[in-house]
């Protein structure tokens, strides 16, 4: 298949799954309240559900520091990052392994000089590469939509994400316990 018809493929799919979430009002769930009370009630199945919620979010353009907050609310900042840096590479795995398998690695096949620039220097360093991305960019789901579409090798891809991820977590959980405090909303 083409390219180009991969790549709209796996917009359409997006869109299809935005739509989804949007006309059925699931969409309304992705909040920090939310997020933080279904931790709060209960943490086995909350955590699972939380898991699940940001496996969803990141497909449908949720930013993950609602995740983070919510976790850090919920379980302080240390249990809050660890549950969401668990998290957090499992949703990006699951949006690497869905966009993959949708859209392939159409943007390696473009015959496009810039891409092909882009993917030279991924391709030179590829660790290196996705785990600058993620401390720049951390769960994105554009990122994750282009290393999935770009080619790289899955087991590169989730060696950088368990190592860019850490770091801008750890100061967001800083943060949010600040704030959390500050706000006493703990």
């Amino acid at each position: 298949m083409r390219p180009y018809k991969r790549l709209l493929i796996v917009v359409l799919f997006l869109l299809l799954l935005l739509a989804l979430f949007q006309f059925s009002g699931l969409r309304e769930h992705f909040n920090l309240t939310f997020l933080r009370q279904q931790i709060v009630d209960n943490k086995v199945s909350g955590l699972l559900i939380f898991i699940l919620l940001f496996c969803l979010g990141n497909l449908i353009q949720i930013p993950g520091w609602i995740f983070l907050a919510a976790a850090v609310l919920a379980l302080g900042k240390t249990w809050g990052g660890l549950a969401t840096y668990f998290a957090a590479v499992i949703s990006c795995v699951f949006t690497f392994l869905t966009i993959r398998f949708i859209g392939g690695d159409a943007f390696r096949e473009l015959k496009n000089r810039y891409a092909l620039k882009i993917l030279r220097g991924l391709d030179a360093h590829p660790i290196t590469s996705i785990a600058l991305l993620r401390i720049l960019f951390q769960t994105v789901p554009a990122l994750n939509y282009a290393l999935a579409l770009s080619g790289v090798k899955f087991y590169k891809y989730l060696i950088g994400t368990l190592l860019g991820l850490p770091l801008p977590i750890m100061l967001y959980c800083i943060f949010f316990d600040y704030i959390g405090k500050a706000l006493h909303l703990h």
